[in-house]
């Protein structure tokens, strides 16, 4: 796989704020926010393999496992003390239900060592079954708001995923898509973790009410998260 290459790229700062607030991405697509030691992964859909496989399409039963690994990683390497699951944590309603035992154990373990905040999404519209943490439709902790689908209107400090964005670039004569944070010091937009979570190009009309123009995304690389200029995107057409 081609990597990434800060040679031929604007670069600028590995962590960024949102009105004022000092926010650090971290290469599983979680954002850490060190002065709440505060962890936040949006969009895991968790089981949405097993989904896909009740309405007929047979895909590798893995995206759960890998998935909150990735989560379990970022915890392990960042030691939050409050961990915020940014909506659509689960596929659909019934997804805990089908959860393997295993991964019911991991995720339990999770919930268990952090203060966990669930944050309802349009695919989980009612709170996880037989997990504990505390579950809200959103979250105030000035000067931030964390909520899944961004308002149309321009707030600042807001904090929401919903979107999956998602950036085109070119790196050594080949282009590549990858996942990414999407910023413009206002508002903040994460990537989707879940492995089947899939992504939208960030210069699709789609993220103009959410983010203004002066904006960088800082992608997903395999070791780094890399800081890009919005000149420096392409369309996926």
């Amino acid at each position: 796989m081609t990597r990434l290459s800060t040679a031929a790229l604007d670069i600028v700062p590995a962590d960024f704020t949102v009105a004022g607030a000092r926010l650090v991405p971290d290469i599983t697509g979680a954002l850490y926010w060190p002065a709440e030691k505060t962890l936040v992964a949006s969009d895991l859909h968790l089981e949405k393999g097993s989904w896909f496989a009740r309405h007929g399409f047979v895909l590798p039963p893995y995206d759960t496992r890998t998935t909150l690994r990735r989560l379990a990683d970022a915890c392990a390497r960042r030691r939050p003390r409050r961990v915020v699951a940014l909506g659509d944590s689960f596929h659909d309603n019934d997804a805990s239900g089908r959860l393997d035992r295993r991964d019911a154990q991991l995720l339990a373990q999770l919930i268990e060592a952090h203060d966990w905040i669930w944050i309802l999404g349009n695919h989980d519209a009612e709170p996880p079954h037989g997990f504990g943490g505390r579950v809200e439709t959103e979250l105030d902790l000035a000067p931030l708001t964390f909520r899944h689908e961004p308002l149309g209107l321009p707030v600042a400090g807001e904090v929401a995923g919903h979107l999956h964005p998602c950036a085109k670039v070119a790196a050594r004569g080949r282009r590549l898509r990858r996942r990414c944070f999407v910023c413009d010091g206002r508002r903040l937009v994460l990537p989707a973790m879940g492995a089947f979570a899939g992504g939208l190009n960030v210069l699709d009309t789609a993220f103009r009410p959410h983010i203004q123009d002066d904006f960088t995304v800082w992608v997903l690389g395999r070791e780094r998260v890399y800081p890009i200029a919005p000149d420096q995107l392409l369309p996926d057409v």
